[in-house]
Protein backbone atom coordinates (compact mmCIF):
# COMPACT_ATOMS: atom_id res chain seq x y z
CA UNK A 1 0.00 0.00 0.00
CA UNK A 2 1.67 3.20 -1.21
CA UNK A 3 0.40 6.39 0.40
CA UNK A 4 1.51 9.70 -1.07
CA UNK A 5 3.01 12.12 1.51
CA UNK A 6 0.38 14.67 0.47
CA UNK A 7 -2.37 12.21 1.44
CA UNK A 8 -0.71 11.76 4.84
CA UNK A 9 -0.61 15.52 5.34
CA UNK A 10 -4.20 16.08 4.21
CA UNK A 11 -5.57 13.27 6.35
CA UNK A 12 -3.70 14.32 9.47
CA UNK A 13 -4.57 17.96 8.77
CA UNK A 14 -8.31 17.20 8.66
CA UNK A 15 -8.10 15.09 11.83
CA UNK A 16 -6.16 17.87 13.58
CA UNK A 17 -8.69 20.48 12.42
CA UNK A 18 -11.57 18.44 13.84
CA UNK A 19 -9.70 18.11 17.12
CA UNK A 20 -8.87 21.83 17.28
CA UNK A 21 -12.53 22.75 16.71
CA UNK A 22 -13.55 20.33 19.44
CA UNK A 23 -11.00 21.82 21.83
CA UNK A 24 -12.12 25.37 21.04
CA UNK A 25 -15.77 24.52 21.65
CA UNK A 26 -15.07 22.76 24.93
CA UNK A 27 -12.66 25.42 26.17
CA UNK A 28 -15.11 28.22 25.44
CA UNK A 29 -18.24 26.68 26.95
CA UNK A 30 -17.87 23.78 29.42
CA UNK A 31 -21.27 22.09 29.62
CA UNK A 32 -23.15 18.81 29.73
CA UNK A 33 -24.04 18.00 26.10
CA UNK A 34 -27.64 17.17 25.27
CA UNK A 35 -28.68 13.86 23.73
CA UNK A 36 -29.33 15.56 20.38
CA UNK A 37 -25.87 17.15 20.40
CA UNK A 38 -24.21 13.81 21.21
CA UNK A 39 -26.11 12.03 18.44
CA UNK A 40 -25.14 14.69 15.89
CA UNK A 41 -21.44 14.44 16.73
CA UNK A 42 -21.48 10.63 16.79
CA UNK A 43 -23.24 10.45 13.43
CA UNK A 44 -20.67 12.87 12.02
CA UNK A 45 -17.66 10.90 13.33
CA UNK A 46 -19.04 7.50 12.29
CA UNK A 47 -19.87 8.98 8.88
CA UNK A 48 -16.29 10.21 8.55
CA UNK A 49 -14.94 6.74 9.35
CA UNK A 50 -17.25 5.04 6.85
CA UNK A 51 -16.41 7.62 4.17
CA UNK A 52 -12.70 7.10 4.84
CA UNK A 53 -13.12 3.32 4.50
CA UNK A 54 -14.95 3.77 1.19
CA UNK A 55 -12.14 6.08 0.06
CA UNK A 56 -9.60 3.39 0.92
CA UNK A 57 -11.65 0.89 -1.08
CA UNK A 58 -11.67 3.16 -4.15
CA UNK A 59 -8.01 4.10 -3.93
CA UNK A 60 -6.36 0.86 -2.79
CA UNK A 61 -8.94 -1.93 -3.09
CA UNK A 62 -11.23 -4.05 -0.94
CA UNK A 63 -8.40 -5.85 0.91
CA UNK A 64 -7.15 -2.66 2.56
CA UNK A 65 -10.67 -1.36 3.11
CA UNK A 66 -11.50 -4.60 4.94
CA UNK A 67 -8.37 -4.19 7.06
CA UNK A 68 -9.42 -0.66 7.96
CA UNK A 69 -12.98 -1.60 8.96
CA UNK A 70 -11.79 -4.65 10.94
CA UNK A 71 -9.19 -2.52 12.70
CA UNK A 72 -11.63 0.32 13.34
CA UNK A 73 -14.22 -1.98 14.92
CA UNK A 74 -11.57 -3.66 17.07
CA UNK A 75 -10.02 -0.39 18.23
CA UNK A 76 -13.47 1.10 18.85
CA UNK A 77 -14.44 -1.83 21.05
CA UNK A 78 -11.20 -1.47 23.02
CA UNK A 79 -11.82 2.27 23.27
CA UNK A 80 -15.28 1.58 24.71
CA UNK A 81 -13.62 -0.57 27.37
CA UNK A 82 -11.25 2.33 27.98
CA UNK A 83 -14.26 4.62 28.22
CA UNK A 84 -15.80 2.39 30.88
CA UNK A 85 -12.68 2.91 33.02
CA UNK A 86 -13.01 6.66 32.35
CA UNK A 87 -16.52 6.46 33.81
CA UNK A 88 -15.21 4.73 36.92
CA UNK A 89 -12.50 7.40 37.34
CA UNK A 90 -15.03 10.24 36.95
CA UNK A 91 -17.27 8.58 39.52
CA UNK A 92 -14.46 7.82 41.96
CA UNK A 93 -13.20 11.43 41.94
CA UNK A 94 -16.70 12.98 41.75
CA UNK A 95 -15.88 15.18 38.76
CA UNK A 96 -18.65 17.80 38.31
CA UNK A 97 -20.66 17.08 35.17
CA UNK A 98 -19.92 20.44 33.57
CA UNK A 99 -16.16 19.76 33.73
CA UNK A 100 -16.24 16.14 32.57
CA UNK A 101 -16.07 17.21 28.92
CA UNK A 102 -12.71 18.89 29.51
CA UNK A 103 -11.29 15.90 31.37
CA UNK A 104 -12.52 13.48 28.70
CA UNK A 105 -11.07 15.54 25.88
CA UNK A 106 -7.66 15.68 27.55
CA UNK A 107 -7.88 11.92 28.16
CA UNK A 108 -8.65 11.28 24.49
CA UNK A 109 -5.78 13.53 23.34
CA UNK A 110 -3.40 11.68 25.65
CA UNK A 111 -4.66 8.35 24.29
CA UNK A 112 -3.99 9.52 20.74
CA UNK A 113 -0.47 10.70 21.64
CA UNK A 114 0.45 7.45 23.41
CA UNK A 115 -0.96 5.32 20.61
CA UNK A 116 0.90 7.39 18.01
CA UNK A 117 4.17 6.73 19.84
CA UNK A 118 3.45 3.02 20.09
CA UNK A 119 2.41 2.84 16.43
CA UNK A 120 5.68 4.41 15.29
CA UNK A 121 7.71 2.14 17.55
CA UNK A 122 5.71 -0.96 16.58
CA UNK A 123 6.02 -0.31 12.84
CA UNK A 124 9.79 0.19 13.15
CA UNK A 125 10.24 -3.01 15.15
CA UNK A 126 8.06 -5.09 12.82
CA UNK A 127 9.90 -3.88 9.72
CA UNK A 128 13.22 -4.90 11.28
CA UNK A 129 12.18 -8.05 13.16
CA UNK A 130 9.29 -10.07 11.77
CA UNK A 131 9.51 -12.49 14.72
CA UNK A 132 7.98 -9.77 16.92
CA UNK A 133 4.61 -11.10 15.70
CA UNK A 134 5.20 -14.08 17.99
CA UNK A 135 5.61 -11.71 20.94
CA UNK A 136 2.55 -9.66 19.97
CA UNK A 137 0.47 -12.80 19.55
CA UNK A 138 1.55 -14.28 22.87
CA UNK A 139 0.94 -10.95 24.61
CA UNK A 140 -2.60 -10.71 23.21
CA UNK A 141 -3.43 -14.29 24.24
CA UNK A 142 -2.15 -13.51 27.75
CA UNK A 143 -4.16 -10.26 27.76
CA UNK A 144 -7.26 -12.17 26.66
CA UNK A 145 -6.82 -14.58 29.59
CA UNK A 146 -6.30 -11.68 31.99
CA UNK A 147 -9.36 -9.79 30.72
CA UNK A 148 -11.53 -12.91 30.89
CA UNK A 149 -10.50 -13.43 34.53
CA UNK A 150 -11.79 -9.95 35.37
CA UNK A 151 -15.31 -11.16 34.58
CA UNK A 152 -18.23 -8.78 34.97
CA UNK A 153 -17.25 -5.12 35.19
CA UNK A 154 -17.82 -3.50 38.57
CA UNK A 155 -17.03 -0.06 39.92
CA UNK A 156 -15.44 -1.67 42.98
CA UNK A 157 -12.84 -3.32 40.71
CA UNK A 158 -11.11 -0.03 39.89
CA UNK A 159 -7.78 0.51 41.61
CA UNK A 160 -5.71 3.68 41.02
CA UNK A 161 -2.59 3.14 38.83
CA UNK A 162 0.78 3.21 40.55
CA UNK A 163 1.76 6.54 38.99
CA UNK A 164 -1.40 8.14 40.41
CA UNK A 165 -0.73 6.79 43.90
CA UNK A 166 2.80 8.19 43.73
CA UNK A 167 1.58 11.61 42.59
CA UNK A 168 -0.97 11.76 45.39
CA UNK A 169 1.66 10.71 47.94
CA UNK A 170 4.41 13.13 46.88
CA UNK A 171 2.51 16.28 45.95
CA UNK A 172 0.09 18.31 48.12
CA UNK A 173 -3.44 18.60 46.79
CA UNK A 174 -6.77 20.20 47.61
CA UNK A 175 -10.10 18.39 47.85
CA UNK A 176 -12.11 21.08 46.04
CA UNK A 177 -12.46 21.60 42.29
CA UNK A 178 -11.56 25.04 40.95
CA UNK A 179 -13.15 24.85 37.52
CA UNK A 180 -10.69 23.43 34.97
CA UNK A 181 -7.63 24.75 36.82
CA UNK A 182 -4.97 22.16 37.56
CA UNK A 183 -3.22 23.95 40.42
CA UNK A 184 -4.13 26.73 42.87
CA UNK A 185 -2.39 28.62 45.68
CA UNK A 186 -3.64 27.84 49.18
CA UNK A 187 -2.06 29.19 52.37
CA UNK A 188 0.90 30.52 50.43
CA UNK A 189 1.79 27.30 48.59
CA UNK A 190 0.77 25.84 45.26
CA UNK A 191 -1.26 22.63 45.43
CA UNK A 192 -2.85 20.29 42.90
CA UNK A 193 -6.57 20.35 42.27
CA UNK A 194 -8.58 17.13 41.89
CA UNK A 195 -8.75 17.91 38.15
CA UNK A 196 -4.98 17.38 37.79
CA UNK A 197 -5.27 14.12 39.73
CA UNK A 198 -8.05 12.98 37.39
CA UNK A 199 -5.97 13.83 34.31
CA UNK A 200 -3.04 11.83 35.70
CA UNK A 201 -5.39 8.88 36.25
CA UNK A 202 -6.75 9.15 32.70
CA UNK A 203 -3.24 9.41 31.24
CA UNK A 204 -2.01 6.36 33.16
CA UNK A 205 -5.06 4.43 31.98
CA UNK A 206 -4.43 5.49 28.37
CA UNK A 207 -0.86 4.25 28.59
CA UNK A 208 -1.98 0.84 29.84
CA UNK A 209 -4.63 0.49 27.13
CA UNK A 210 -2.10 1.43 24.43
CA UNK A 211 -0.17 -1.73 25.29
CA UNK A 212 -3.25 -3.79 24.38
CA UNK A 213 -4.60 -1.86 21.40
CA UNK A 214 -1.45 -1.52 19.30
CA UNK A 215 -0.58 -5.25 19.09
CA UNK A 216 -4.26 -5.91 18.33
CA UNK A 217 -4.36 -3.58 15.34
CA UNK A 218 -1.05 -4.89 13.97
CA UNK A 219 -2.70 -8.30 13.98
CA UNK A 220 -5.20 -7.02 11.41
CA UNK A 221 -3.07 -4.73 9.26
CA UNK A 222 0.62 -3.90 9.04
CA UNK A 223 0.06 -0.68 7.09
CA UNK A 224 1.13 2.25 9.33
CA UNK A 225 -1.32 4.60 7.60
CA UNK A 226 -4.28 2.33 8.34
CA UNK A 227 -3.04 1.58 11.86
CA UNK A 228 -2.92 5.29 12.66
CA UNK A 229 -6.27 6.13 11.09
CA UNK A 230 -8.12 3.27 12.79
CA UNK A 231 -6.95 4.67 16.13
CA UNK A 232 -7.84 8.25 15.20
CA UNK A 233 -11.38 7.31 14.16
CA UNK A 234 -11.80 4.96 17.14
CA UNK A 235 -11.12 7.85 19.53
CA UNK A 236 -13.38 10.34 17.75
CA UNK A 237 -16.77 10.67 19.40
CA UNK A 238 -15.84 8.92 22.66
CA UNK A 239 -16.53 12.12 24.57
CA UNK A 240 -20.09 12.27 23.25
CA UNK A 241 -20.49 8.52 23.72
CA UNK A 242 -19.58 8.97 27.40
CA UNK A 243 -22.59 11.22 28.00
CA UNK A 244 -24.92 9.38 25.63
CA UNK A 245 -24.55 5.78 26.77
CA UNK A 246 -22.80 5.99 30.14
CA UNK A 247 -25.63 3.98 31.66
CA UNK A 248 -25.71 1.54 28.74
CA UNK A 249 -22.03 0.72 29.18
CA UNK A 250 -22.79 -0.56 32.67
CA UNK A 251 -25.30 -2.94 31.08
CA UNK A 252 -22.61 -4.56 28.91
CA UNK A 253 -21.83 -7.06 31.66
CA UNK A 254 -20.16 -9.50 29.25
CA UNK A 255 -17.93 -6.86 27.66
CA UNK A 256 -14.78 -8.29 29.23
CA UNK A 257 -15.57 -11.77 27.95
CA UNK A 258 -16.24 -10.46 24.45
CA UNK A 259 -12.99 -8.50 24.41
CA UNK A 260 -11.15 -11.56 25.71
CA UNK A 261 -12.44 -13.67 22.81
CA UNK A 262 -11.63 -10.86 20.37
CA UNK A 263 -8.08 -10.37 21.64
CA UNK A 264 -7.51 -14.13 21.75
CA UNK A 265 -8.67 -14.48 18.15
CA UNK A 266 -6.33 -11.72 16.97
CA UNK A 267 -3.48 -13.16 19.06
CA UNK A 268 -3.85 -16.53 17.32
CA UNK A 269 -4.02 -14.74 13.97
CA UNK A 270 -0.74 -12.97 14.79
CA UNK A 271 0.99 -16.24 15.65
CA UNK A 272 -0.21 -17.79 12.39
CA UNK A 273 1.04 -14.71 10.53
CA UNK A 274 4.39 -15.09 12.28
CA UNK A 275 4.61 -18.70 11.10
CA UNK A 276 4.15 -17.53 7.50
CA UNK A 277 6.97 -14.98 7.96
CA UNK A 278 9.07 -17.21 10.21
CA UNK A 279 12.77 -16.38 10.52
CA UNK A 280 13.50 -18.08 13.84
CA UNK A 281 16.05 -20.88 13.31
CA UNK A 282 14.52 -23.19 15.94
CA UNK A 283 11.13 -23.17 14.12
CA UNK A 284 11.13 -25.11 10.84
CA UNK A 285 14.82 -24.34 10.39
CA UNK A 286 14.17 -20.62 10.00
CA UNK A 287 11.93 -21.15 6.96
CA UNK A 288 8.25 -20.06 6.64
CA UNK A 289 5.79 -22.75 7.70
CA UNK A 290 3.83 -23.44 4.52
CA UNK A 291 1.12 -25.57 6.12
CA UNK A 292 0.11 -22.97 8.70
CA UNK A 293 -3.55 -21.89 8.32
CA UNK A 294 -4.19 -18.40 7.04
CA UNK A 295 -7.09 -16.25 8.25
CA UNK A 296 -8.24 -13.88 5.47
CA UNK A 297 -9.28 -10.36 6.36
CA UNK A 298 -12.93 -10.97 5.41
CA UNK A 299 -13.11 -13.79 7.95
CA UNK A 300 -11.51 -11.55 10.57
CA UNK A 301 -14.09 -8.85 9.87
CA UNK A 302 -16.97 -11.33 10.14
CA UNK A 303 -15.55 -12.78 13.36
CA UNK A 304 -15.17 -9.31 14.91
CA UNK A 305 -18.75 -8.32 14.05
CA UNK A 306 -20.15 -11.63 15.37
CA UNK A 307 -18.14 -11.47 18.61
CA UNK A 308 -19.17 -7.89 19.36
CA UNK A 309 -22.78 -8.53 18.33
CA UNK A 310 -23.17 -11.66 20.46
CA UNK A 311 -21.50 -9.91 23.42
CA UNK A 312 -23.94 -7.00 23.21
CA UNK A 313 -27.06 -9.16 22.80
CA UNK A 314 -26.14 -11.54 25.64
CA UNK A 315 -25.28 -8.60 27.91
CA UNK A 316 -28.62 -6.89 27.30
CA UNK A 317 -30.52 -10.16 27.82
CA UNK A 318 -28.66 -10.72 31.10
CA UNK A 319 -29.38 -7.21 32.43
CA UNK A 320 -33.04 -7.47 31.39
CA UNK A 321 -33.35 -10.81 33.18
CA UNK A 322 -31.65 -9.44 36.32
CA UNK A 323 -33.93 -6.38 36.29
CA UNK A 324 -37.00 -8.61 35.99
CA UNK A 325 -35.87 -10.72 38.95
CA UNK A 326 -35.15 -7.61 41.03
CA UNK A 327 -38.64 -6.18 40.42
CA UNK A 328 -41.09 -7.41 43.08
CA UNK A 329 -44.14 -9.22 41.79
CA UNK A 330 -47.36 -7.19 41.86
CA UNK A 331 -49.67 -10.16 41.28
CA UNK A 332 -52.11 -10.85 44.17
CA UNK A 333 -51.35 -14.02 46.07
CA UNK A 334 -53.70 -16.96 45.66
CA UNK A 335 -55.19 -18.33 48.83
Amino acid sequence: MTVDPLVWLLTLGVAAAVLVVDVAVVGRRPHVPSTAECLRYLAFYVGLAVAFGIGVWVAWGGQYAGEFFAGWLTEYSLSVDNLFVFILIMSRFAVPRQYQQFALLVGIILALVFRGIFIAAGAAVISAFSWVFYLFGAFLVYTAWRVAREGDSDEDDYSPPLVLRLVQRWFPSTQEYHGERLTVVENGRRVMTPMLVVLVALGATDLLFAFDSIPAIFGLTSEPYLVLMTNVFALMGLRQLFFLVGGLLRRLVYLNYGLAVLLGFIGVKLVLEALHRNELPFINGGEPVEGAPEIPIWLSLVAIVVILGVTTVLSLLRTRRDARRATPSTEPSQG
